[in-house]
């Protein structure tokens, strides 16, 4: 699923708020049947909910491959998290001992943080706006990645994202505007609207 709309319009608070990193004013947030709106970021995590970040943490004296290894339980081998660098365009003997650090530039971070919620392999992965800071190279590959994601956890993907590119891929656009969605409906149903309705809102952003 890909959530657009204009800036401000709501969309990465109510991503903050699936993943529990908000709490909600009012309403329910069901997960797979079970309300989970009272339940920790912890709780949820091991519920199965990864989220990954627009501007991604930096981890002072830990190293790429302890997150990757962290984040799969400590189930995952060194050869294991360095196939999955190299799933997201990294050279994993250039990045598998380097500390998360300043030293590390803001799409690389982001390749990281994807890594890591490969590993996890959780039932549902959020992703606010994870094309930021992404090279036009790495934003093609991106794109591969997701399906790729999609097809071997079998898990459901919900992005943030203003590109027609990620829309593109979604099975589900939910367009969000002032807090209310706006729209609902298949790729098919939503796309051609947005395309040619230019009502004002600037949804999709061109690819630099």
């Amino acid at each position: 699923m890909a959530i657009t709309g204009p800036n401000g319009g709501g969309k990465s608070t109510l991503a903050k708020m699936i993943a529990g990193i908000i709490k909600p004013t009012s309403g329910k947030i069901l997960f797979n049947g079970e309300d989970i709106t009272e339940k920790s970021i912890t709780e949820r995590a091991r519920m199965g909910i990864s989220f990954a970040f627009q501007q991604p943490v930096r981890f002072k004296g830990i190293t790429v491959k302890d997150l990757i290894t962290l984040a799969a339980g400590d189930k995952l081998s060194v050869s294991g998290a360095c196939e999955i660098l190299s799933e997201v365009g990294l050279c994993a003997r250039d990045y598998i001992n380097r500390e998360v650090n300043a030293s590390l530039s803001g799409g690389e971070l982001k390749r990281i943080e994807i890594a890591m919620i490969i590993a996890r392999g959780t039932s549902l992965s959020v992703f606010d706006e994870p094309e930021a800071g992404i090279d036009l190279w790495s934003f093609k590959n991106l794109i591969e990645v997701f399906e790729k994601m999609h097809e071997k956890n079998q898990g459901s993907i919900i992005i943030i994202s203003h590109q027609e590119r990620i829309l593109n891929i979604a099975d589900r656009v939910v367009v969000i505007a002032d807090g209310r969605v706006v729209k609902n409906g298949t790729r098919e149903e939503i796309l051609p609207e947005l395309l040619s309705a230019n009502t004002g809102c600037k949804y999709f952003k061109e690819d630099k």
